[in-house]
């Protein structure tokens, strides 16, 4: 008589043990019961809440920007404080800079202004000694956003709306409208010169102005179509020059020579007015000029058109980033926490009990990973938004926030800090795992979490204050992009750095990036953990 063999039956009680929902029960009475751990995730909560009052700070006004003028925004490099007129706002809420030689008159109703550019040309200023862009004197030459063109402008205060068509140093024709905007037209580099001239139209039919270029003056293309609401009927009408910037300092000079101007409205002559009270290198007044000579009429002009975005042209203006500053310091006891997690129980030997309470490993660190990701996201979520609202508070009360930021940007702000912090704890608690010691494991997080960050801003900097894009490309903390509140625009000269709230990545790709690292590290700890003894 034969037996067969008999496979025990699990209790019930061996089945809720073995179920992973209960490790994740297990692991999360082991972390609160820990005093420390919980005190350090409050650390966190605190640091991130405690440093929007520091980074938020809008005392220093133009003053502290190193001689900018908010007007204009161009910055004298001289590091002396210059008068600051008020940030000039746009029609969408947001800060720009107007600031430009415009020759105009006054027009009224529907109509079209055409013109041939025939030449555009510029100089560069020599850099002040001791400035930050302590360098020669670069002479004649065109920068790539240097402009020159026609435009339709519903007055000469700046932050009015307007349209207007224009040639570039080497970004072609464009077509650009209430500061923000920018469609391209004609491609290529410079220009328009008097062997190949550029023509240009724009068109008005009551709140829209719709513009043209044309090779010849015969055959036009469609450009695009501004939308202006509220466009008085009574606009002004004319030629512009704007010689942009040199690495974001210096006002360049941009000279446009027109031939064949023709308006359909009834013509009042010229008036030139230096829209913004340009000011060039050494914080002297640059005036721009008007001239007209037998058919032919030369404007030159400093300054620029568009958003007031990067350093170039920040102002006095602060990114809603700045109430989020303290995320930085934050990140530091969440990772002596996220590490200590593993490498605790590793030091103390406590590692083969919970092997034995779990006999699937792998299910063991995901139950932990569960924990410390959820208590990184929390603390990230309930700082974040405890941050913002005590920041953009003390920012509008100092006159520093001014780009306005949808509900949905918080609303990513938000959230992200909480991915950021939740994807930082599981990366710490992966490499506790690999290393098995706190402090390895906490100086190796640390040094592509945070230290990366720190070589952007500091050490490698070049002149112009702009940092390596490296550190914030392959490592974690290009997911500080996340709480990036302030759009970049291609269309300005401007250094998009770090500490200006600008980052190399789009918001979640930098966050990406930082999943990316963890994913790795907790394949690696999982293949490990199962591999290696207790």
């Amino acid at each position: 008589m034969t037996t067969g063999t008999v496979t025990p039956r699990r209790s019930p009680v061996t089945r809720e043990r073995e179920s992973f929902w209960y490790l994740v029960h297990a692991e999360w009475t082991k972390f609160r019961t820990v005093r420390g751990w919980v005190i350090a995730v409050l650390l966190t909560m605190v640091l991130i809440t405690a440093f929007a009052f520091l980074g938020t700070d809008v005392s220093g006004g133009c003053a502290a920007t190193g001689g900018m003028s908010s007007a204009t925004g161009m910055s004298s490099g001289t590091g002396d404080a210059v008068a600051c007129a008020a940030q000039p706002i746009g029609p969408g809420g947001e800060p720009v800079i107007d600031a430009f030689y415009f020759a105009h008159q006054p027009v009224t109703g529907n109509g079209t202004i055409t013109v041939q550019v025939t030449s555009l040309t510029g100089q560069v200023p020599a850099a002040p000694a001791g400035s930050r862009l302590d360098e020669p004197q670069i002479g004649s030459g065109l920068q790539p956003w240097s402009k020159a063109g026609i435009i339709i402008k519903e007055n000469t205060s700046q932050g009015s709306a307007y349209a207007a068509m224009m040639v570039t140093g080497s970004n072609g024709v464009r077509m650009q409208w209430d500061y923000v905007n920018d469609t391209p037209g004609v491609a290529g580099g410079a220009s328009a010169t008097a062997s190949a001239p550029r023509w240009l139209r724009l068109v008005r039919d009551g709140g829209s102005v719709t513009g043209y270029d044309s090779a010849d003056g015969t055959r036009w293309t469609l450009v695009g179509t501004a939308n202006l609401p509220g466009l008085t009927a009574t606009v002004q009408a004319g030629l512009f020059a704007a010689g942009s910037s040199v690495n974001g300092n210096f006002g360049a000079m941009a000279t446009g020579v027109f031939r064949h101007i023709g308006l359909s409205w009834p013509a009042t002559g010229w008036t030139g007015t230096n829209v913004g009270g340009v000011l060039g290198a050494g914080g002297v007044p640059a005036p721009g000029t008007l001239r007209q000579s037998a058919g032919t009429v030369t404007v030159a002009g400093y300054g620029d058109i568009g958003p007031a975005a990067g350093n170039a042209y920040s102002g006095s203006g602060q990114s809603l980033q700045r109430a989020l500053a303290g995320t930085f310091f934050g990140l530091i006891p969440l990772i002596v926490v996220a590490a200590m997690f593993i490498t605790a129980e590793h030091r103390r030997g406590l590692i083969r009990v919970s092997l034995t309470a779990a006999p699937h490993r792998g299910r063991l660190l995901a139950a932990k990973a569960v924990v410390i990701g959820a208590a990184g996201f929390v603390a990230g979520v309930v700082a974040a938004t405890a941050a913002l609202a005590v920041g953009a508070p003390l920012l509008r009360r100092g006159g520093g926030l001014q780009w306005p930021v949808p509900p949905l940007t918080e609303a990513r702000m938000v959230v992200g800090t909480g991915a950021l912090l939740a994807v930082a704890a599981v990366l710490a608690l992966a490499i506790g795992t690999v290393v098995r010691r706190s402090a390895t494991a906490i100086t190796l997080v640390i040094a592509v979490m945070i230290v990366p960050y720190l070589f952007a801003l500091g050490p490698l900097r070049g002149p112009d204050g702009s940092g390596p894009r490296w550190p914030l490309l392959i490592t974690p903390a290009s997911a500080l992009s996340v709480q990036q509140a302030v759009p970049r625009f291609y269309q300005l000269i401007a250094i998009y750095r770090p500490d200006e709230g600008y980052y190399p990545y789009p918001p979640w790709a930098g966050l990406a990036v930082e999943c990316g690292w963890a994913a790795a590290a907790l394949t690696l700890a999982f293949f490990l953990l199962g591999r290696r003894d207790a």
